[in-house]
């Protein structure tokens, strides 16, 4: 039996819930239709996504159809969940994008597809509601051309469409042949020697559909019915099936995180090559090809072992000096030149039970082999994204991050400790909530997607925790970025320095999207492994909070200086702590150097900033040209389109929401706007913005010691 891992997206409100119900009965999976509005579907089985007929996390049903047993992922629709979405598509071979045919193309259908074509999956366009007042299918297959600008193949014709009566006529006409010409050149020439024959057709369009060169289009209603029969026959022989060897080592991505009714951890992971079995001990953690090249990362070598045990006291043997980095340690390994985008974290776990997805439900097995989507048990520590034994690529992102926060107040009742608990848990189900704790003032914050997010957190929070809680007001979230190089270095034993070790540190910019690098100009072998690997973890953790408080997300960091104190003991007598360098040392020197060399560097503030499109009658262009400009967005083409004009460019994303409320106003209700993140861009307007700092401060010498000096005598 074939399998196929098959994701259902689109804008909210498209139908995409209700296409999943049809489909599940169709195949006959379920012998009743649920409805979004009466809360009675398959997939959207928390309370909250019932009450308020939206989906808010990506469910897992199977349904078999001749030959191929389909894992049919719903996933959220409205764009406050769009990481929600981004967690599945590395898990699908194949996908359908739902498309109004009253609405049409909407914002996130164009984000949804753009991102579809990049990641090259495989993906059929359903328009649905047909039979819905309003709509009109071939001025949608017009609108899609020209919006979405992607090669379709129209696999037929709605009839009488805004209509009850209205229902898909199926037949290939002389647009797709057009289309698939174009990616063929003896299927040209075959046509004009005499003519195509429909199988030759179809065998072209199942080739390139799998290859994603051109996109079927298939109209219907999931209401009524119409269309998903021939939908059905295109999932089953126009999408690529999984592959994968069960025999191969195992490689598993996890795409979700669950609590069960006992609180245990759940995950859901693909299984791409391998089998997963009950009992076996899987190593598991962040992405990353085991043993592949690590691009110069800081990785231990023979003699490193597990270097997370290893220093949990910071005690770790050997011998050296302070200085450039001579000296050789005793009991350290190897290891290769160091740089690179992180250090990776790896567990091991044994798995307790294991289940997959069949006709509809989820049953126990003992194991499950390549291409299927499994739940594990018995992995505590893991986390979305990791892979479970080899991965086959890194887990990268693929939509913009969060660009807002706020402030999350408990209420009467609600402590501080079990609210970031909850929200500790929360954090493992959407990972970019970004739960960020202040010790100082006893806040905790969240990075939010949008408003409706905020309402479902809060909800959330409410029914599963018991927790009621308000928030402040909600702000956007700046990063920083490096605006030269800046170099600093504190020497062991040396002027004020308080800590036993020698830490030198040159920052400088990088590219956006680089991430952070850490790199060595000292040999790996001048000092323990672990002394090395806590410095890149503590800059990685400093940079955090850049000299205004906000993160530093992309920049390249070398240590230049490295020395220790080495180990101190004396005869029948122990470990000599006030004379021997330890993990703390370097834990505690490394923000103090690094905030330094980012003083002389300097840092500039970067506000996200938002592409966008805004549609409205001509004649209120007028009034429309200065509110934009008063919100700091720049108009960069302008189009007509009939009796209406077409405005594209940036806007901070701060001003989003008031151009959002204004534009009805400006527009007598006529205005379209759609916007999506595009870049960070240096703020020039108002005074910098400053978020809090939630560190010890180490741009305060005198505060940062004795914050660390308190911290250690706790």
């Amino acid at each position: 039996m074939h399998l196929l891992n098959l994701g259902i997206l689109a804008h909210v409100d498209a139908g995409k819930t209700s296409l999943t119900e049809r489909l599940l009965h169709t195949a006959g999976v379920i012998d009743e239709i649920g409805s979004v509005d009466a809360g009675s579907t398959t997939t959207d089985t928390l309370a909250l996504e019932r009450r308020r007929g939206i989906t808010i996390r990506s469910a897992v049903v199977s349904f078999p159809l001749d030959g191929v047993t389909v894992n049919l992922i719903d996933t959220p629709g409205h764009p406050d969940f769009i990481a929600e979405v981004e967690r599945v598509l590395g898990v699908l071979d194949g996908a359908v994008l739902v498309v109004s045919a009253v609405e049409g193309v909407q914002a996130q259908t164009r984000v949804l597809m753009r991102t579809l074509r990049r990641l090259r999956i495989p993906t059929l366009i359903f328009v649905n509601k047909i039979d819905r007042r309003g709509a009109d299918g071939s001025a949608v297959l017009d609108r899609m051309a020209r919006r979405l600008a992607v090669p379709l193949v129209p696999m037929g014709t709605a009839a009488a469409p805004g209509t009850r009566a209205a229902r898909f006529v199926p037949g290939l006409g002389p647009a797709a042949l057009d289309a698939l010409a174009d990616h063929d050149d003896d299927l040209l020439a075959a046509y004009l020697d005499g003519g195509v024959s429909d199988a030759r057709l179809h065998t072209a369009l199942a080739a390139q559909t799998r290859r994603t060169l051109v996109h079927p289009v298939y109209f219907g209603s999931a209401v009524t019915g119409a269309g998903v029969p021939e939908l059905t026959t295109g999932i089953e022989r126009l999408l690529p099936t999984a592959d994968g060897d069960p025999a191969g080592p195992l490689s598993a991505t996890v795409f979700k995180v669950e609590r069960g009714p006992a609180g245990e951890k759940v995950a859901y992971a693909r299984v791409f090559s391998g089998t997963l079995r009950v009992r076996d001990r899987v190593p598991f953690g962040d992405g990353g090809e085991e043993g592949a090249p690590t691009d110069g990362r800081l990785e231990s070598g023979a003699g490193g072992g597990r270097v997370e045990e290893r220093i949990a006291d910071g005690r770790v043997g050997g011998g050296g000096s302070d200085g450039r980095g001579d000296g050789c340690a005793e009991g350290v390994g190897g290891g290769g030149p160091s740089a690179g985008r992180g250090a990776r974290r790896r567990a091991e776990g044994r798995v307790t039970a294991l289940g997959v997805f069949e006709s509809g439900t989820e049953v126990r097995r003992d194991s499950a082999g390549a291409g299927r989507i499994v739940k594990v048990w018995g992995l505590g520590g893991v986390r979305i994204g990791d892979a479970l034994g080899r991965s086959r690529t890194a887990y990268a992102h693929h939509f913009a991050p969060p660009t807002l926060e706020t402030v999350v107040v408990p209420g009467p009742g609600a402590g501080r400790r079990s609210l970031h608990l909850a929200l500790t848990q929360l954090a493992e189900q959407d990972p970019l909530i970004g739960v960020r704790h202040d010790e100082l003032r006893g806040e905790t914050s969240v990075s939010l997607y949008g408003e409706v997010q905020k309402e479902v957190v809060q909800a959330t929070l409410a029914e599963e925790y018991g927790l009621d809680v308000t928030f402040r007001e909600t702000t956007t979230l700046c990063i920083e970025r490096p605006a030269g190089t800046g170099h600093a270095v504190e020497f062991n034993k040396k002027g004020a320095n308080p800590f036993l070790a020698t830490v030198g540190l040159r920052v400088e910019p990088a590219s956006p999207g680089a991430g952070v690098e850490f790199r060595l100009e000292v040999e790996l072998g001048s000092m323990p492994y672990a002394f090395f690997k806590a410095v890149e973890d503590t800059v990685r953790e400093t940079l955090g909070q850049g000299l205004h408080g906000w993160q530093i997300p992309d920049c390249t960091v070398t240590m230049t200086h490295s020395g220790y104190s080495p180990r101190q003991s004396h005869a029948h007598q122990g470990f000599d702590k006030s004379m021997s360098s330890t993990g703390y040392d370097f834990r505690g020197l490394t923000p103090l150097v690094l905030a330094e060399a980012l003083r002389r560097a300097g840092t500039l503030v970067h506000e996200p900033v938002h592409r966008f499109r805004l549609e409205a009658p001509a004649d209120t262009l007028g009034a429309l040209l200065p509110v934009l400009a008063r919100l700091g967005a720049v108009p960069e083409t302008t189009g007509a389109l009939g009796t209406a004009c077409v405005l594209r460019g940036t806007v901070p994303a701060a001003r989003v929401h008031e151009l959002e409320q204004r534009l009805p106003g400006l527009t007598r209700g006529e205005g379209e706007l759609e916007s999506a993140f595009d870049h960070y861009a240096p703020v020039t307007r108002g005074a910098v913005p400053e978020r809090p700092r939630t560190d010890h401060n180490p741009l305060n010498r005198k505060e940062y010691l004795l914050n660390v000096s308190r911290r250690v005598g706790d």
